[in-house]
């Protein structure tokens, strides 16, 4: 009979653990927590809503086979698709429904269960621990992987906020990605920006000058900077970048992601059109009146001008306000509310296919404990679940 210990009570490690007594049933698995009880991550994830997948609608071909994934997992992304061979997005949902989870899915592709409760996932994966036999014990924190008696361990902790974190791997020579923040929303400097705290775009793309980092979507202005998914997904993508510079950099928004020739464009029809009205009364296509009037103050533009006396000068400062508006990063949100941890074990370091440690044999890992994070949206639960059954097959099948 195999004794194995899954360390770390998280998504991956409950959902590995449940998958190993499935597969073994006659093993022993016993999960360590050092936290008080399970799951405690999933409870909140997705504003208490838990985001638990994504259909990966906009990552398909035509024969729904899911494709690149560099816009998804800016680290360990070539690993998730070799991976979701074995236990897929598809999967996931098929795996939380017959066991009588019902999902809903979003436009914009996010998957959550019906209820709207995070805690509809916790529970269900408890019920599973509590049927299967996964013995529990939570306050129960491992600071030595060789200490352990069982023939297998599972390292499932999760992300951590420092390199001693990872502390717990020093005696088995294990290679580790530095850990930092990611997904969090930016602190700017500009105040009159900030004035406009509660402004909405629904379709910007911001940047960092002289960089290869995007990001398009949503964009909420806060009172201390900015924030939604296009903010999330920058801060993911450039997350080594922005710790590296003290999250301390130029960043580019356009407003409302078009050239600034189509941009141009629209300008010169809307103002033709209303040729009598001020400037500041008509309507730009995704901008609310109070940031269309920011971006008039910052193209030096009086805002009681009529069009008819705008001219080509000006059709040209406001085109590249409205495509190229330049703000500086001074730090990232003041909350600490990163959710996600950036580095972790190197993925040079495991088997690609069994995700087993290539220098410890008797050592597998799964989860935020992987360098693997993604951009928000369902990605980081999925790669929980992914990683946790991959590796619940490959030991069932040694």
């Amino acid at each position: 009979m195999k004794s194995i210990a899954v360390i770390g009570g998280g998504a991956a490690g409950c959902f590995c653990a449940i998958e190993l007594k499935r597969r073994l049933p006659q093993s022993k698995v016993t999960i360590y927590e050092a936290q008080d009880k399970l799951l405690a991550k999933v409870a909140i994830t997705g504003g208490g809503r838990c985001n638990l997948t994504n259909s990966f609608q906009d990552f398909r071909d035509a024969n729904g086979q899911i494709q690149s994934l560099e816009n998804v997992y800016p680290r360990g992304h070539r690993l998730m698709k070799r991976l979701f061979n074995t236990f897929s997005p598809d999967d996931t949902i098929k795996w939380f429904e017959s066991h009588g989870v019902k999902l809903v899915t979003q436009p914009d592709g996010c998957i959550f269960p019906k209820s709207q409760d995070a805690m509809q996932i916790v529970h269900t994966l408890e019920n599973l621990l509590k049927q299967t036999g996964v013995e529990i014990r939570t306050g129960h924190k491992v600071e030595d992987i060789t200490a352990l008696t069982e023939d297998i361990k599972v390292i499932t902790t999760g992300g951590k906020k420092t390199d001693k974190g990872y502390g717990f791997l020093a005696k088995l020579n294990i290679e580790t990605e530095k850990p930092i923040p990611s997904l969090f929303t930016f602190e700017l400097s500009d105040k009159a920006l900030k004035s406009l705290s509660g402004t909405v775009t629904d379709n910007a793309t911001l940047s960092i000058p002289k960089t290869k980092f995007k990001s398009n979507g949503i964009l909420l202005v806060t009172d201390w900077g900015t924030s939604g998914p296009a903010t999330l997904k920058l801060s993911s993508y450039a997350a080594r970048f922005l710790s590296e510079t003290n999250y301390k950099t130029p960043l580019t928004i356009n407003w409302i992601s078009k050239t600034q020739e189509e941009a141009l464009a629209t300008l010169k029809k809307s103002i033709a059109e209303n040729s009598l009205k001020k400037l500041s009364s008509i309507n730009i296509e995704g901008l609310t009146n109070r940031l269309w009037s920011h971006i008039i103050n910052r193209s030096a533009i009086r805002e009681d001008i009529r069009c008819s006396e705008v001219g080509p000068k000006q059709m040209n400062k406001l085109s590249s306000t409205l495509t190229s508006d330049i703000y500086e990063i001074t730090g990232k949100g003041r909350f600490k509310e990163e959710f996600v941890t950036c580095g972790g074990v190197s993925l040079k370091e495991i088997d690609q296919n069994t995700l087993q440690a290539k220098k410890h044999p008797d050592i597998y890992f799964a989860g935020e404990v992987l360098d693997i994070d993604a951009v928000t949206g369902g990605f980081n639960l999925q790669a929980a679940w992914t990683t946790g059954f991959t590796v619940a097959y490959s030991i069932a099948n040694l």
